[in-house]
């Protein structure tokens, strides 16, 4: 069995089980996902591989982690990230580096948005998260108003509010920010209803 194959074996039971946990069915983890149940289903089974946006998605959706969806264990869970150990992770135009250690209640990350990306994506999931601004000037929206962050301000808010991030300024936003992705059935607030059992 090669490396790429035991990882799809451990990554799609990992997928099923934390779907099942997280309380959604298969229709409503895919149509969260922007998948096809089918495309969902083949990822669960093995036959398909899912890519590194797809894996944030399903990771954001499930309250959890990249690192335990790929059945990661984290020996002592260290305290301490070094600057030299945090290696960057690119998804949608955007630069994450882990700020903190993974498969904790909180998410730490050091994020990179560049201009014009992801501007117009607008995020609703359950948990809170809190932002820093380190550089540039940031747009949150939050509903239905707006507001301007220049370095030092800081928002903090329920992540179950509508929320859009972009950068204001032609060289982009760097900011820190931790997030919970709240493990429960409020899941179904922002993926909507459904119905049928789990698969």
């Amino acid at each position: 069995m090669s490396s790429s194959e035991a990882e799809l074996h451990v990554v799609a039971p990992q997928l099923r089980s934390l779907r099942r946990r997280a309380g959604l069915t298969l229709e409503a983890a895919a149509r969260a996902a922007r998948l096809s149940p089918a495309h969902l289903s083949r990822l669960e089974t093995g036959q398909r591989q899912p890519s590194l946006p797809m894996l944030l998605a399903l990771a954001r959706i499930y309250g959890t982690t990249v690192s335990e969806l790929l059945g990661e264990t984290v020996a002592g869970r260290d305290a301490i990230v070094r600057a030299a150990d945090m290696e960057p992770t690119r998804a949608g135009g955007w630069t994450y580096f882990q700020a903190g250690a993974p498969g904790r209640g909180m998410q730490a990350l050091r994020v990179r948005v560049p201009y014009g990306a992801q501007g117009d994506m607008v995020r609703v999931h359950p948990g809170e998260e809190w932002l820093y601004v380190l550089q540039g000037q940031l747009r949150l929206g939050l509903g239905d108003t707006v507001h301007r962050l220049g370095p030092g301000d800081s928002a903090h808010f329920d992540s179950l509010t509508p929320h859009r991030l972009a950068a204001e300024t032609d060289d982009g936003v760097e900011l820190l920010f931790v997030h919970t992705l709240l493990q429960s059935p409020t899941a179904a607030l922002c993926l909507g209803p459904h119905t049928g059992e789990l698969s």
